[in-house]
């Protein structure tokens, strides 16, 4: 962007600078600290200029919004076209109480339902399951059969709402639970909206939710991948979540570079299954963190596009212009959030989410200030709710498309961040030969992934404990009063009971053999390889439970125990 003669001319006014200006000043005033670096430790220089971005080429590495390699944005408009979707988190207690907190957030201007799950549905279990004891309802919301589906999204038009399901090991069921409401209110599957989680790599990376081993885990993903190419279309099978590798205390990087190595991963699988990668690759999408470096976070975003529009169209193909615009959900960092003085966190989650703004995510969940303490409250989710309607109102963030493209600082972050993440994939593919999907098993299987991320986190707590990364409220600013705030109480035991017994009812009431001639024709399928998605509806539109159904795979394909990772 510049020529060798104007480079030469800033390096001399630099110089200049350094001497008359800033020398001086340092020698009477110093600087706050020695080292200034991102929450990933990766150091920042105190000055960019030109010299920084030399090998900037405007065409091929930035282009125009709306057109390749979009490191400027998917859509030539921006938000000026239409603001992002804003979502916020909902499911407590049974799904009657989720149902009302829809109704509420709807009503205060909510355009996307994202749906938290408790830990018994996430991990394929029944309510009465032993196993889950002391969890129903706890942490999101308790679906065990279609009843309770049923039950979740009345009163609610499913052609009006975009639906987002938190869930991975037992998504394939939610997912055939809701074309079962769907098809009870006789729409249109084609219309359908919404976004399956779906990703099950990242489980074993990093949440560590499973109920069969990876490989027939990832056959599961593409079974749902396949589906969703034919009958939604506008429906997300999957959303590669780079979100939870961070939460277990990733750096930027990592995060980056292992989301889309599974990306990656589950492309190739599907291509493997004979599918077009422009049959499928429209519909994928990505799910990321926001944490509190902002710059870092901008240039992790607008590097993540850069990279996955040439590797799609480089490596696989792709020839539609929506296979290679990668599309990405925005949360704010939750494992930011202190339980000390929570009010800061309103603080902490508006500066995250206006880099997810500026770093053109299309749809963002900001975190209510007080879940460090427990499930979000009302008015918390209000404030949070209220924090992304101030950033695309009032604060103009939304009016301009990409408002830092050109900055020395964030191109020169970006280009860092697009080197090292292209790094970490290529080592990744080198452990599979040549293949980025048999790559990510590998990585799995020997702990890489463990690895990598436990030695991260440890150096970022090192760094807290040392109070060279400073905690307002935590390690710098301390109060000694309680800063807590009222926060929600789920009824555990009344939320059993009242879920135990609509389980024994939908039991009493629904047709045995039907079920179990549904659960036989799924072991068939799985049997004869066919794509299970289908089976899996007919079992739900026969009240099979969840734990039923997730039961014949664990019988299929056996359990899973991870190996340790050993430092």
């Amino acid at each position: 962007m510049f020529d060798d003669e104007e480079l030469a001319a800033i390096r001399d006014a630099r110089e200049d600078w350094e001497d008359d200006t800033l020398d001086p000043v340092l020698d009477a005033y110093g600087e706050r600290k020695e080292r200034f670096a991102t929450v990933s430790n990766v150091e920042v220089e105190r000055l960019y200029t030109p010299e920084d971005v030399t090998d900037l080429d405007y065409t091929e590495d930035l282009g125009f919004p709306g057109e390749f390699p979009y490191t400027r944005g998917v859509y030539p408009t921006g938000y000026r076209g239409r603001t992002w979707t804003m979502r916020q988190f909902a499911g407590f207690g049974t799904a009657e109480e989720t149902n009302e907190r829809f109704h509420y957030l709807i009503d205060e201007g909510q355009t996307g339902l994202s749906t938290a799950f408790d830990m018994p549905s996430l991990m394929g279990l029944d309510s009465d399951d032993p196993m889950s004891l002391g969890e129903v309802g706890k942490e999101g919301v308790a679906v065990d059969t279609l009843r309770d589906m049923e039950i979740l999204f009345d009163g609610i038009d499913l052609s009006e709402v975009s639906t987002s399901f938190t869930i991975n090991p037992s998504a394939p069921v939610i997912y055939a639970m809701y074309l079962a409401v769907a098809d009870q209110q006789g729409l249109d599957r084609e219309e359908l909206r919404g976004t399956l989680q779906n990703d099950m790599l990242k489980e074993f990376i990093a949440q560590k939710e499973w109920v069969v081993p990876p490989e027939p885990s990832l056959d599961l993903v593409t079974d749902v991948v396949e589906y969703c190419a034919e009958n939604t279309p506008k429906f997300h099978p999957i959303s590669v979540s780079g979100y939870h590798i961070r939460e277990a205390g990733s750096t930027a990087v990592q995060e980056l570079a292992f989301t889309l190595a599974d990306g990656f991963a589950y492309v190739e699988d599907a291509i493997e299954r004979g599918l077009d990668v422009d049959e499928f690759a429209p519909q994928l999408s990505f799910f990321f963190n926001s944490h509190n470096s902002i710059f870092e976070e901008i240039a992790k975003f607008r590097a993540a596009r850069r990279i996955y529009a040439r590797v799609m169209e480089e490596r696989y193909g792709a020839e539609a212009e929506a296979s290679k615009q990668l599309k990405f959900h925005t949360q704010t960092a939750g494992q930011s959030l202190t339980a000390q003085q929570p009010l800061n966190n309103v603080a902490r989650v508006t500066l995250q989410a206006l880099a997810a703004v500026l770093g053109g995510s299309q749809s963002v969940h900001t975190n209510s200030y007080d879940e460090a303490l427990a499930l979000p409250s009302e008015d918390a989710v209000r404030v949070a709710l209220r924090t992304q309607q101030i950033i695309a109102e009032e604060s103009g963030a939304a009016d301009i498309v990409d408002p830092l493209g050109g900055s020395f600082a964030v191109e020169a972050l970006t280009d860092e961040v697009e080197e090292e993440a292209m790094a970490y994939i290529d080592e990744i593919e080198a452990k599979g030969d040549g293949s980025i999907r048999d790559g990510v098993l590998a990585g799995i299987e020997e702990g890489y992934f463990h690895r990598e991320i436990q030695e991260a986190a440890y150096e970022y707590q090192s760094r807290v404990d040392d109070g060279e990364e400073t905690v307002v409220g935590v390690n710098a600013y301390e109060v000694e009063e309680d800063t807590s705030p009222d926060t929600l109480h789920v009824d555990e035991d009344a939320t059993r009971e009242r879920q135990l017994g609509r389980l024994e009812d939908v039991k009493a009431e629904r047709d045995d053999d039907a079920v179990a001639d549904a659960l036989d024709a799924l072991r068939e399928a799985i049997d004869g390889d066919e794509n299970t998605v289908p089976y899996i509806v007919e079992a739900v539109k026969a009240y099979a439970t969840m734990g039923e159904i997730m039961q014949v795979f664990e019988d299929e394909f056996g359990g899973y125990q991870e190996t340790a990772a050993v430092a």
